[in-house]
C-alpha cells in the first residue's frame, strides 16, 4: 500500500520542464486567504499529512533487518518550508486548492521526515496539472495558467512571514516543480533582501540551477551561493541524480544549463567534493510510473521477506559523486554490491514507461528519497553553524 506513495511521484517534473513555466518578478499574490488552515498540507502543532509514521525497515547486506524508529523534533529551533512537485491528476490544467491523496502521499515521501529537524510548514498551490502535462503531450494543450501556483506559493510564504515565522531561520525545500516555483520565489522575494540573513539553505532537487561554469553564485541567483560545506548558510542544495552507468544522454531534462552555464550540482553525501555515501530511504515497493496502480512487490531480500515500515534503508550500497563530463552535471549513484549476500544489489526508481527505460529522466523518481538522510544531516549542522552565528 505505502508503495503507492512514491508511485504518485511518477512524472514529477513533467509540468515545470515540458511547459516551460516562467513567472514574471514582482507579480501579485493570490487573493487566497492563507488564514485558512484547510489549505495547507502541513502546519506546526497539527495531526495532518506531515504526521505519519517514518519507521524504515534497515537491511543489511546478510540479509538481517532491523527497525529504524522514527521520531520529532519536541522543540525545533527552525522552519522548514516545502512545496511539492508535480502530483496533480485533476482533469483541468492547474489543480485546485483541496488537499488530495497524492499531495499526502508526495509529503509522506519527500517531506514529513524533516519534522525531526524542523517545524514544517507545507502549503497547497495551484500547480500545473499531470493532465495539462498529456494533453500537451499528445498534442491536445488544454488552457494553463502558469502564474497561479507561483502566485498562491508568494501569498503562502508573505503569510508564514507574518504570522509564523517570528524572526526564525528556515529552510526552503522543493522538488521538480516545486523548486522551479521556489527558484522564482528566492530570485523575486529573497534574493539580495534582508530575509536572506534568515535562510539556512534551499534545497532544490530535481532540477538543473544555473550558474556560470566554474563558478558557485551568479546565473539563477546574484547573491546566493552553492553550499559545498555542512556548515555553510545562506546557500542553495541542488542536483539531479543519474545512475553512474547511464549518464544523461544528449536530450536530458536534467543536468544541462545554457551555453556558458552549467547545472548546479552539490551533493548532500559530500559537499565538500568527492563521493559520500547515501543515507536512503527507499520505497518498500518497485516504482511504477502509474500514480494509481497497485504496486509490484520489490525483492530486498533472496527469500523475499515482508516488510511492515512504509521506509526502506539499504546501508552501504549506495554512493554519490558529482561529475562534470560530456554528458552534463549530475550527480552520479553508484552500487556497491556484495558478492553472494542476500540483500539486493540493486534498487528501484528509474522512469520505465510500457517495460523502456527512459534514460533521459535519470532517478527523478526517488531524487529526494536517495538523498534524505544526508540532507537531514546536513540541515541538523547548517541549523547549528546558523544559531551560533546568530548569538554573535
Amino acid at each position: 500500500m505505502f508503495a503507492r506513495n512514491f508511485a504518485a511521484v511518477a512524472m514529477l517534473a513533467l509540468g515545470l520542464l515540458l511547459l516551460d513555466c516562467t513567472y514574471a518578478e514582482g507579480t501579485a499574490g493570490s487573493t487566497d486567504d492563507y488564514a485558512n488552515p484547510d489549505i495547507w498540507l502541513c502546519k506546526p502543532g497539527r495531526k495532518d499529512a506531515c504526521a505519519v509514521s517514518q519507521d524504515a525497515t534497515s537491511i543489511a547486506a546478510d540479509g538481517k533487518f532491523s527497525r529504524e524508529k522514527f521520531s520529532a523534533a519536541k522543540n525545533p529551533p527552525i522552519d522548514c518550508f516545502y512545496v511539492y512537485p508535480t502530483v496533480s491528476n485533476e482533469t483541468t490544467g492547474n489543480s485546485d486548492l483541496v488537499i488530495n491523496a497524492p499531495e499526502k502521499r508526495v509529503v509522506n515521501a519527500q517531506f514529513a521526515r524533516f519534522a525531526s529537524k524542523c517545524r514544517l510548514f507545507a502549503p497547497m498551490y495551484r500547480q500545473v496539472t499531470l493532465t495539462a502535462l498529456r494533453a500537451m503531450i499528445a498534442g491536445k494543450p488544454i488552457p494553463v495558467d502558469r502564474e497561479l501556483g507561483y502566485n498562491d506559493v508568494v501569498a503562502a510564504w508573505n503569510y508564514y512571514l507574518a504570522h509564523d515565522n517570528n524572526g526564525r531561520g528556515f529552510v526552503l525545500v522543493g522538488h521538480s516543480q516545486g523548486s522551479g516555483v521556489l527558484t522564482q520565489l528566492i530570485k523575486n522575494e529573497i534574493d539580495g533582501k534582508p530575509i536572506q540573513s534568515r535562510l539556512i539553505s534551499a534545497i532544490l532537487m530535481g532540477t538543473s540551477l544555473p550558474v556560470p561554469k566554474g563558478a558557485d553564485v551568479g546565473g539563477a541567483f546574484k547573491h546566493i551561493s552553492v553550499c559545498r560545506s555542512n556548515r555553510q548558510t545562506g546557500c542553495v542544495i541542488a542536483f539531479a541524480n543519474f545512475r553512474a552507468t547511464v549518464p544523461p544522454p544528449g536530450n536530458s531534462r536534467f543536468g544541462k544549463a545554457a551555453e556558458g552555464m552549467q547545472a548546479v550540482c552539490a551533493n548532500p553525501a559530500a559537499l565538500g567534493g568527492g563521493s559520500g555515501m547515501l543515507d536512503a530511504y527507499l520505497s518498500p515497493g518497485r516504482i511504477s510510473t502509474g500514480s494509481d496502480d497497485a504496486p509490484a512487490p520489490f525483492a530486498w531480500t533472496e527469500p523475499a521477506k515482508p516488510i511492515d515500515t512504509p521506509f526502506v534503508k539499504v546501508p552501504g550500497l549506495l554512493s554519490a559523486a558529482c561529475v562534470e563530463d560530456e554528458h552534463g552535471s549530475y550527480l552520479a549513484v553508484t552500487l556497491h554490491p556484495t558478492p553472494g549476500g542476500a540483500r539486493t544489489n540493486d534498487i528501484s526508481g528509474d522512469v520505465v514507461v510500457n517495460g523502456q527505460v527512459l534514460e533521459d529522466w535519470g532517478l527523478h523518481l526517488i531524487d529526494a528519497n536517495l538523498t534524505m538522510g544526508n540532507l537531514l544531516s546536513v540541515v541538523a549542522d547548517e541549523t547549528k553553524a546558523y544559531l551560533a552565528n546568530a548569538k554573535k
